[in-house]
């Protein structure tokens, strides 16, 4: 089976191209800073034992751009793994929103296409760009059965207390206002990986995942108990362009003396708060550069973001009752040493021990950076939502048949 998976982020596009029941990609890519000056493909191709990489700048305004430069390659004469579209039988999606509606995988029809784009003012970064990928996708692999995988539906788990928020009963049972949590895919394969990696199939884990988007799970058992992102993918931690937690009154005060219309408010809270707000850029590793040169708000911004992880730490720790392994994923949480280093200092209290110079070292596949003592341990897994999404449109397909 030929195997495509999409996955369109706040400002990047991940896909995989898999020969199924071969695990291990025939071609990857990963499209990066959409949307911004000087948009970077790149685009590996393995042969055996050997992987060509090639890397693109191109202008790439949008999602649709950056998905269509996607298409392209993978039928370049020299470049690409298919002559013809038709070759592509099965294209997964990541779709971030599944509202109460969907709980599973799917498969793409009419009536799921429509319910996702009802979804988009509560994913208003990403359920937009899915939305374009899959329409995309049907006109450049029209033979391809489609399907979406949700990042909410690893969080279904969450127990009633967790998910349910303090109003009106109507609100949830009438209008489905409720918990629903993000990156679930990430988080389900991260802490698979180190579940496997400690022997331990019960274990309490905290999956931390780093990106441009951020969030954080509490994971016991194999499932979800509770997350931080919520109805939508703006609360919780600091992100790239996203204020993470904040008090209502703050929305109150923007509408009432400030004149914001809710639009306004929307905007300012998804495309021009966290990182960006603070510096002034939006990607983790230009902040870097900053606060290498000096910035005193790259490194107030560094401190701000270690600090709300920490505190759900804390709090994710005494909901599961003790904790056997901190998990660092995706872009930033497997590759800034610093953010790392920053969020273990100061946590004696639940026997986190950081070994910096493990910590500082870049390596592949699971590592620990904990010291021997730690009675916590830290872990670096690097997130696979491409193979987590190929495996689950798999398992759909075979039930279908």
């Amino acid at each position: 089976m030929n195997l495509l998976v999409l996955n369109s982020g706040s400002s990047s596009i991940k896909y995989q191209f898999f020969r199924w029941p071969t695990e291990t990609p025939a071609c990857s890519g990963l499209v990066e800073r959409i949307g911004l000056d000087n948009a970077v493909v790149t685009h590996k191709v393995l042969a055996g034992e050997q992987e060509t990489t090639t890397v693109l700048s191109v202008d790439l305004p949008d999602h649709e751009a950056g998905l269509r430069e996607v298409a392209r390659l993978l039928a370049d004469p020299q470049l690409g793994v298919i002559q013809n579209p038709s070759e592509v039988e099965v294209v997964g999606h990541r779709v971030v929103h599944g509202g109460e509606e969907f709980a599973a995988t799917v498969l793409i029809e009419p009536a799921v296409k429509e319910a996702i784009r009802k979804l988009f003012p509560l994913a208003p970064l990403h359920n937009p760009a899915n939305y374009r990928g899959i329409e995309v996708a049907e006109k450049t692999f029209p033979q391809a059965k489609q399907v979406a995988v949700f990042d909410t539906a690893f969080h279904q788990t969450i127990p009633e207390p967790a998910y349910r928020y303090a109003i009106p009963t109507e609100l949830y049972t009438e209008q489905g206002i409720r918990v629903y949590g993000f990156h679930g895919t990430s988080h389900k394969y991260v802490t698979e990986q180190a579940a496997q990696y400690l022997n331990n199939p019960a274990a309490r884990l905290v999956s931390v995942h780093l990106g441009n988007g951020c969030s954080i799970a509490a994971v016991r058992n194999g499932q979800s108990v509770d997350t931080s992102m919520g109805f939508g993918p703006l609360a919780g931690l600091v992100m790239g362009t996203r204020s993470g937690d904040i008090d209502p009154s703050v929305v109150f005060h923007l509408i009432s003396q400030l004149n914001y219309t809710p639009e306004q408010v929307s905007a300012l809270l998804n495309k021009q708060s966290g990182m960006l707000a603070l510096t002034g850029l939006s990607d983790m590793r230009d902040i870097t550069a900053a606060l290498e040169a000096g910035d005193a708000n790259a490194r107030l911004a560094y401190d701000l973001y270690a600090y709300r992880i920490k505190k759900y730490i804390g709090a994710y720790a005494a909901a599961l009752n003790g904790l056997d392994a901190l998990v660092f994923t995706a872009g930033v949480g497997e590759n800034d040493a610093l953010v790392r280093k920053l969020v273990c200092q100061n946590m004696d209290y639940l026997s986190i021990q950081l070994n910096e110079e493990k910590n500082a070292q870049r390596a592949k596949g699971i590592r620990e950076i904990s010291t021997a003592d730690s009675r916590v341990k830290v872990l670096v897994v690097p997130t696979n939502e491409e193979l987590e999404i190929a495996r689950q449109c798999v398992a759909l397909l075979e039930t279908a048949e």
